[in-house]
């Protein structure tokens, strides 16, 4: 499980961020709204905690960030007598609040609360373009036919299109396929998404996989595509 904490307190961060690495979480820590920004969209997070009074960019401005690009569950942290702070941030998008101070343990179990019913309510149905993936029965077709894809390259389109827009790095891509890190002189990562690109775009005249150079690979519905 992996959380954002975009707090200002000093105190507040480190007690999260020990409790929480002891129970088993991955925590990244933003200590101002423009950085709780930049991370809660640009990365993936199974939870974030927000609080509302932060430097540079407060809580709501961040949150309205984030549910421009994403749907991550947010816990949002307001001062105990604040309760306009709590209406307003469950209006704009917030799945839950906590009054500071507040126990350790209901946070916890609050956190734990919010990413079990996220991963529940995840889409096992996919769609990009006339692309469409089954990530239960593990087929995939393209304007109804059938792409015959081996285990691992299912396993990379599944990858690439839970994120579709999102540009993923080779680093990225050899992390959530195989789960280890291989050295940066193979070519392990081209191979796959060579052969994967021929079974997936080859016989289409729109294409879907695209190489950003430098950055990675993303898949997506391009512009000139729609027009065409």
């Amino acid at each position: 499980m992996k959380v954002l904490i975009v707090e200002d307190e000093h105190k507040v961060v480190d007690y999260l961020q020990s409790g929480l690495t002891e129970q088993g979480w991955v925590v990244d820590v933003a200590m101002d709204g423009e950085e709780g920004t930049h991370l809660a969209t640009e990365f993936d997070y199974d939870v974030i905690v927000l609080d509302v009074m932060l430097p540079k960019r407060d809580g709501f401005s961040v949150l309205k960030a984030l549910r421009m690009r994403k749907s991550t569950p947010v816990i949002m942290l307001t001062a105990r007598d604040q309760i306009n702070d709590r209406v307003r941030g469950l209006r704009e998008g917030a799945d839950d609040y906590l009054t500071k101070p507040f126990s350790f343990l209901e946070l916890v179990e609050r956190l734990y609360a919010l990413a079990r019913r996220t991963r529940a309510q995840e889409s096992t149905l996919l769609s990009i373009g006339d692309l469409h993936v089954d990530l239960i029965g593990r087929r995939a077709t393209r304007s109804g036919v059938r792409l015959e894809l081996t285990a691992k390259e299912f396993q990379l389109l599944s990858v690439l299109a839970r994120r579709q827009g999102d540009i993923l790095s080779k680093a990225a891509i050899t992390e959530l396929v195989w789960e280890v890190n291989f050295e940066s002189q193979t070519n392990v990562v081209e191979t796959a998404i060579k052969r994967l690109r021929a079974k997936l775009d080859g016989p289409f005249p729109s294409k879907l996989l695209h190489t950003v150079r430098g950055m990675g690979y993303v898949l997506e519905v391009r512009e000139e595509a729609k027009a065409s």
